[in-house]
């Protein structure tokens, strides 16, 4: 693989929160790039960077935004509020037409380990290890990014802080290892644009891992006010997110929580091994956006 990017552009799709970083990377590095965020316009994207159209569930519809492409970046958009994956059913034919006019991909896939099982206990994981198959198979250079949750996940207690100083939710010994927005993008972007990588499956994380209540005080030390994590019943939980999510989903994120209690997520050193340099940390992250909270 050698570098892309400026005799040819790199394609990427995805949310713009999930892709702009990226963009912004790749700008950065001269890479000339074109966005498809599906449903979104190309509001919000970094100076430089050319819209696309095209519709995900509707392959054919792609080949305009793939030609003169050499390389792509594909983050599946996900749409949290109906809990499912936008026009899943479309990923073999999205496939089929980057194979045709593109040589090299770079595919967002589950953090979890072992993400091509038979019988997935998610519909999360399942899309994933189905996509993941897929891409495997076509012939295409591949390389997989595995991030674990992105940091700006915590966004969803800012109702909460804003409201009081307690934030209320499941499992408060449940630890993860959250990793930085712009971290994920700077792997991203070092594999487009760099050799070495075909074939290669990286878990992105941050440096340590922490607890929801280690989380909610980095954020309250980084907004000026102690903050403490409340812990709910799960059944409670449940019931909630079951009024905007399938049950199945609902299930397995708490049972992932769950798990967490005793086995925290782990970190790796993936993101210093791709990019030099180490992974920010979750207060590093809560400093950079404490408007969000306040």
């Amino acid at each position: 693989m050698g570098a892309v990017g400026r005799d040819g552009a790199v394609l990427l799709i995805g949310e713009t929160g999930a892709v702009g970083p990226v963009a912004s990377q790749l700008r950065g590095a001269g890479a000339s790039v074109r966005v498809l965020t599906p449903g979104h316009g190309g509001g919000g994207l970094p100076d430089g960077v050319e819209p696309a159209s095209g519709d995900l569930a509707a392959p054919e519809s792609l080949g305009d935004c793939l030609k003169g492409v050499e390389a792509v970046y594909l983050d599946w958009p996900y749409d949290r509020r109906a809990g499912r994956f936008h026009a899943a059913g479309a990923a073999a034919g999205v496939v089929g037409m980057i194979v045709r006019n593109v040589r090299r991909l770079v595919f967002v896939s589950s953090h979890a380990p072992g993400d091509a099982p038979e019988r997935p206990a998610d519909p999360t994981t399942a899309f994933y290890a189905r996509l993941g198959r897929l891409i495997r198979g076509s012939g295409l250079e591949w390389t997989a990014l595995r991030p674990c949750m992105r940091a700006g996940v915590t966004r969803q207690w800012a109702p909460q802080i804003r409201a009081g100083d307690v934030v209320r939710g499941p499992y408060a010994a449940s630890a993860r290892s959250l990793i930085d927005e712009r971290d994920v993008a700077a792997v991203a972007a070092r594999v487009l644009t760099g050799a070495g990588h075909a074939g290669a499956s990286y878990v992105l994380t941050g440096p340590e891992s922490l607890t929801h209540a280690e989380q909610v005080r980095a954020i309250g030390e980084a907004i000026g006010r102690p903050l403490r994590y409340e812990e709910v019943a799960p059944d409670l939980v449940r019931e909630a997110l079951s009024l905007v999510w399938p049950p199945e989903l609902a299930d397995a994120v708490l049972a992932a929580l769950a798990a967490r209690v005793s086995a925290p997520e782990p970190v790796t050193t993936d993101v210093e091994e791709v990019t030099g340099s180490p992974p920010r940390t979750f207060r590093e992250w809560a400093v950079d956006h404490a408007d969000a909270f306040r």
